[in-house]
């Protein structure tokens, strides 16, 4: 007799036979050599053979159906027989799954099964629409606007008009503090200060924040009101700095004012520029400097880091990808013959989406771009008239599009339509996502947070 594995979601699972057939030994007849071989079932197969088998038929089922499926896959796996559900205490199977379909090398939970379960549950929360709200922070002023979002495994920091940055715990969404940029005399336009980039880079717990004058300031979340200024920005000789992404490895800034220093690149570790060129924002550099006076100006462009190494920046005609390993030399520059609706930009891991004028969404891989689906923002008529306000914003495996006062859910990997939020906060204006979580600042109901984690 032997049992069933527990269920790989968890709980115990019932136990159960594997029944095998008797195998009589009686009379045999004289050179019959059949009885004599070994059945499949009695064969104590090496158990890295086993382990690659399930992990084979894990990542098949996750290429095919998505990575939900891979959960089912290996579980069926397991229930082969008694010695095939050992491979499911390998602690080096769990590892090799949890990068290969859910494309993560770290781990929170203590053991690599545990967090394979915890990125698979996450993942149907978001599908099934099961989450948690909360209300961070009431609407402010228009001094106090949120302009950018950013969110990791524990913190959510949103940057503001005033070039403030709050960071708040997560999940308890408490506000942990409240961060200023050291003044800068040189200030040149009203909106000069308004953050336009943050990078939480974690476990590392540094907090790097940039404001349009090109100002990049640093902060150690562990070290009470720590902030340091790594760059002084230069109007007159960069132009305005309209985006600024980053990770652990790469800072990166997106400028427009000053012909062929669209791009600028830092070594984050040591906060050393790298490279400054391109001319991706050169056509708008009038738009660029209207930043800092105007809020109504239009959008100039947005820069994401994509693996392994590349950036990708957007206008609303272009998208260019450029190689960070490489001192910034562009891959590909693509005119985009419908336009791109600017703020419906973004990036996780090797993809990319953009949102045309017609508000068509498609999902590329990087560097090459090639497609790996398209689906329509456009749920009802009056979403056409939206287009101009909308923002989208991805993860792993989901798009959320935030258009007029709905906040709508697509999977990122087949085109899908899944659902819409249930709650009405008014109109978004800024929306950030990442595995665990969606947050959002509408002008009139200020800052909101959704968490997919373990209900």
């Amino acid at each position: 007799m032997s049992t069933s594995p527990p269920s790989l979601l968890g709980g115990d699972g019932s136990d159960g036979e594997v029944g095998e057939e008797a195998v009589s030994l009686g009379s045999r007849r004289t050179g019959d050599t059949s009885l004599s071989l070994p059945r499949p079932a009695d064969v104590v197969w090496p158990e890295h053979f086993v382990e690659a088998v399930a992990a084979q038929v894990a990542v098949d089922a996750a290429s095919s159906a998505g990575p939900l499926a891979a959960a089912p896959a290996v579980v069926a796996v397991f229930q082969v027989c008694s010695t095939w559900r050992a491979a499911s205490l390998s602690e080096l199977l769990w590892q090799d799954l949890t990068r290969r379909v859910w494309t993560s090398r770290d781990r929170s939970p203590p053991s690599w099964r545990d967090e394979f379960v915890r990125l698979h549950r996450t993942a149907a929360n978001f599908r099934a629409r099961r989450y948690a709200y909360s209300h961070l922070l009431p609407s402010s002023p228009v001094a106090l606007s949120c302009r950018r979002l950013a969110l990791s495994d524990d913190h959510l920091a949103a940057g503001f008009l005033n070039g403030s940055v709050c960071v708040f715990d997560l999940p308890a969404g408490q506000l942990l503090a409240t961060y200023w940029p050291n003044p800068h005399l040189d200030r040149l336009g009203r909106f000069s200060r308004a953050i336009s980039g943050i990078v939480l880079a974690e476990p590392d717990e540094r907090l790097a924040f940039a404001s349009q004058d090109g100002d990049v300031h640093v902060v150690r979340l562990s070290i009470a009101g720590s902030v340091q200024r790594a760059h002084v920005g230069n109007l007159m000789e960069d132009g305005t700095l309209v985006d600024f992404t980053g990770n652990g490895r790469w800072w990166v800034g997106l400028f427009a004012g000053v012909p062929g220093r669209s791009w600028r690149v830092w070594d984050a570790a040591t906060e050393q520029l790298v490279y400054v060129g391109g001319t991706l924002t050169d056509p708008d550099a009038v738009l660029g400097w209207h930043m800092l006076i105007d809020l109504s100006s239009p959008l100039v462009g947005r820069v994401r880091i994509v693996e392994p190494g590349f950036a990708v920046g957007f206008t609303d005609s272009s998208m260019e990808v450029v190689d960070l390993n490489d001192t910034g030399a562009m891959v590909i520059r693509l005119e985009l013959p419908h336009g791109a609706v600017v703020d419906s930009v973004d990036a996780c891991e090797d993809r990319v989406i953009v949102v045309d004028s017609r508000g068509l969404a498609m999902v590329h891989w990087v560097p090459a771009l090639q497609e790996i689906c398209r689906f329509s923002t456009l749920r009802r008529a009056e979403d056409q008239h939206e287009l101009g306000e909308m923002s989208v914003c991805m993860n792993r495996n989901y798009a959320v599009v935030r258009s007029a006062d709905r906040i709508r859910m697509w999977d990122a990997t087949t085109g899908e339509y899944l659902y819409s939020f249930r709650e009405r906060i008014g109109e978004a204006l800024v929306v950030a996502a990442s595995d665990r979580y969606v947050a959002a600042w509408a002008t009139d109901t200020g800052l909101h947070l959704w968490d997919f984690g373990d209900m």
